[in-house]
């Protein structure tokens, strides 16, 4: 497939390899769907919150209340993802992992909680196998009901204070790196905290050794909402679907998954290079393109909603762009 694809890519009305991108995701789409006319279903992005242990460490510039309060501001349709899913006519749902506090019942909020946030992993594991069981449970459930529902393209996003400095471990082990390649000032940390951030994550290092194992490393420094994003992606290849990848948190749980099942890289669109510091060596890493670079640093799925429409655009030349021959136009000169 992925010959022909090319043939029908190469026969368009343009230079070869003149759309540059469009041209490798028009033929990864079409390879993963295994048609020459693919097409896109039902975007969907689901915001997977929870709140970390290793924030009362003092990681983060925003105290720990911040997490539920953004949540409570998907809902109510207040935050950049919900301003951008709007504009490009994605489903957007937000999934409660493990967020401290009882939301009310809402038609956009998932009830997926594992426990009121993670263990300080400063002194202990994040979780126990049995939490991080459930965290693939529930996230598969929730990506299955979506593709139930003819949905052939998610995104997934992220919200809990603390949150890069699990992704920085789960980097760090995973990839065989120092802390120092792999953290960044997360919530805008000034010199003072980013020295503080960097010695905690030492500490934490020291107590619970170094592992390549990505379930022990989900286990002992993973999120909820991390977890959630590992067991999502590979539920979404399991059912073909694209798979668009988000910033420094959603792609250290994607390196999980990736450790997890090596052909998730077959389904993975990487939608933008994050500002954070270490987005750039994991993307490198990973040996992934991403499509943006606009110094987004946001998370919550918002580099997925943005590059959207670009995706859309390589699935559009590809099915409506003329041939050469079609439109009466001469081909290059041999």
């Amino acid at each position: 497939m992925k010959e022909e694809l090319q043939q029908k890519i190469d026969l368009k009305t343009k230079p070869q390899g003149a759309l540059g991108k469009l041209e490798q995701l028009a033929r990864q789409i079409g390879t993963v769907q295994n048609t020459l006319s693919p097409e896109l279903t039902k975007p969907a992005i689901v915001v997977f919150a929870g709140d970390h242990g290793i924030a009362k460490s003092g990681v983060s510039a925003y105290p720990q209340e911040v997490t539920y309060q953004m949540v409570l501001n998907f809902l109510n349709e207040g935050a950049a993802i919900n301003v951008f899913c709007r504009q490009h006519q994605i489903n957007l749902l937000i999934a409660d992992t493990g967020v401290n506090f009882n939301f009310k019942a809402h038609e956009k909020l998932i009830r997926a909680k594992v426990e009121k946030g993670t263990r300080n992993f400063l002194e202990e594991p994040a979780m126990n196998i049995h939490e991080l069981e459930n965290c693939l449970t529930q996230s598969e459930k929730i990506v299955n009901d979506l593709h139930a529902g003819g949905c052939n393209i998610i995104g997934f996003g992220e919200m809990g204070i603390g949150n890069t400095s699990a992704a920085t471990m789960i980097m760090s082990n995973l990839c065989g790196l120092p802390i120092e390649s792999c953290v960044g000032r997360g919530t805008a940390l000034n010199d003072e905290q980013f020295a503080h951030k960097i010695s905690i994550l030492k500490q934490c290092e020291l107590r619970h050794g170094r592992s390549k194992d990505p379930v022990a490393v989900l286990q002992t420094y993973g999120g909820f909402e991390i977890a959630h994003i590992s067991g999502a992606m590979l539920a979404a290849y399991e059912n073909n679907m694209l798979i668009m990848v988000d910033g420094f948190i959603a792609t250290a749980a994607y390196l999980a998954a990736l450790m997890i099942n090596p052909l998730l890289q077959n389904n993975a669109i990487f939608c933008h290079l994050s500002d954070e510091t270490g987005h750039r060596q994991l993307l490198k890493y990973l040996g992934a393109e991403p499509i943006l670079n606009l110094n987004m640093r946001l998370g919550e799925g918002t580099g997925c909603a943005v590059a959207y429409p670009i995706i859309q655009s390589a699935v559009a030349f590809l099915n409506e762009m003329a041939s050469f021959e079609n439109a009466g136009v001469s081909t290059k000169e041999v």
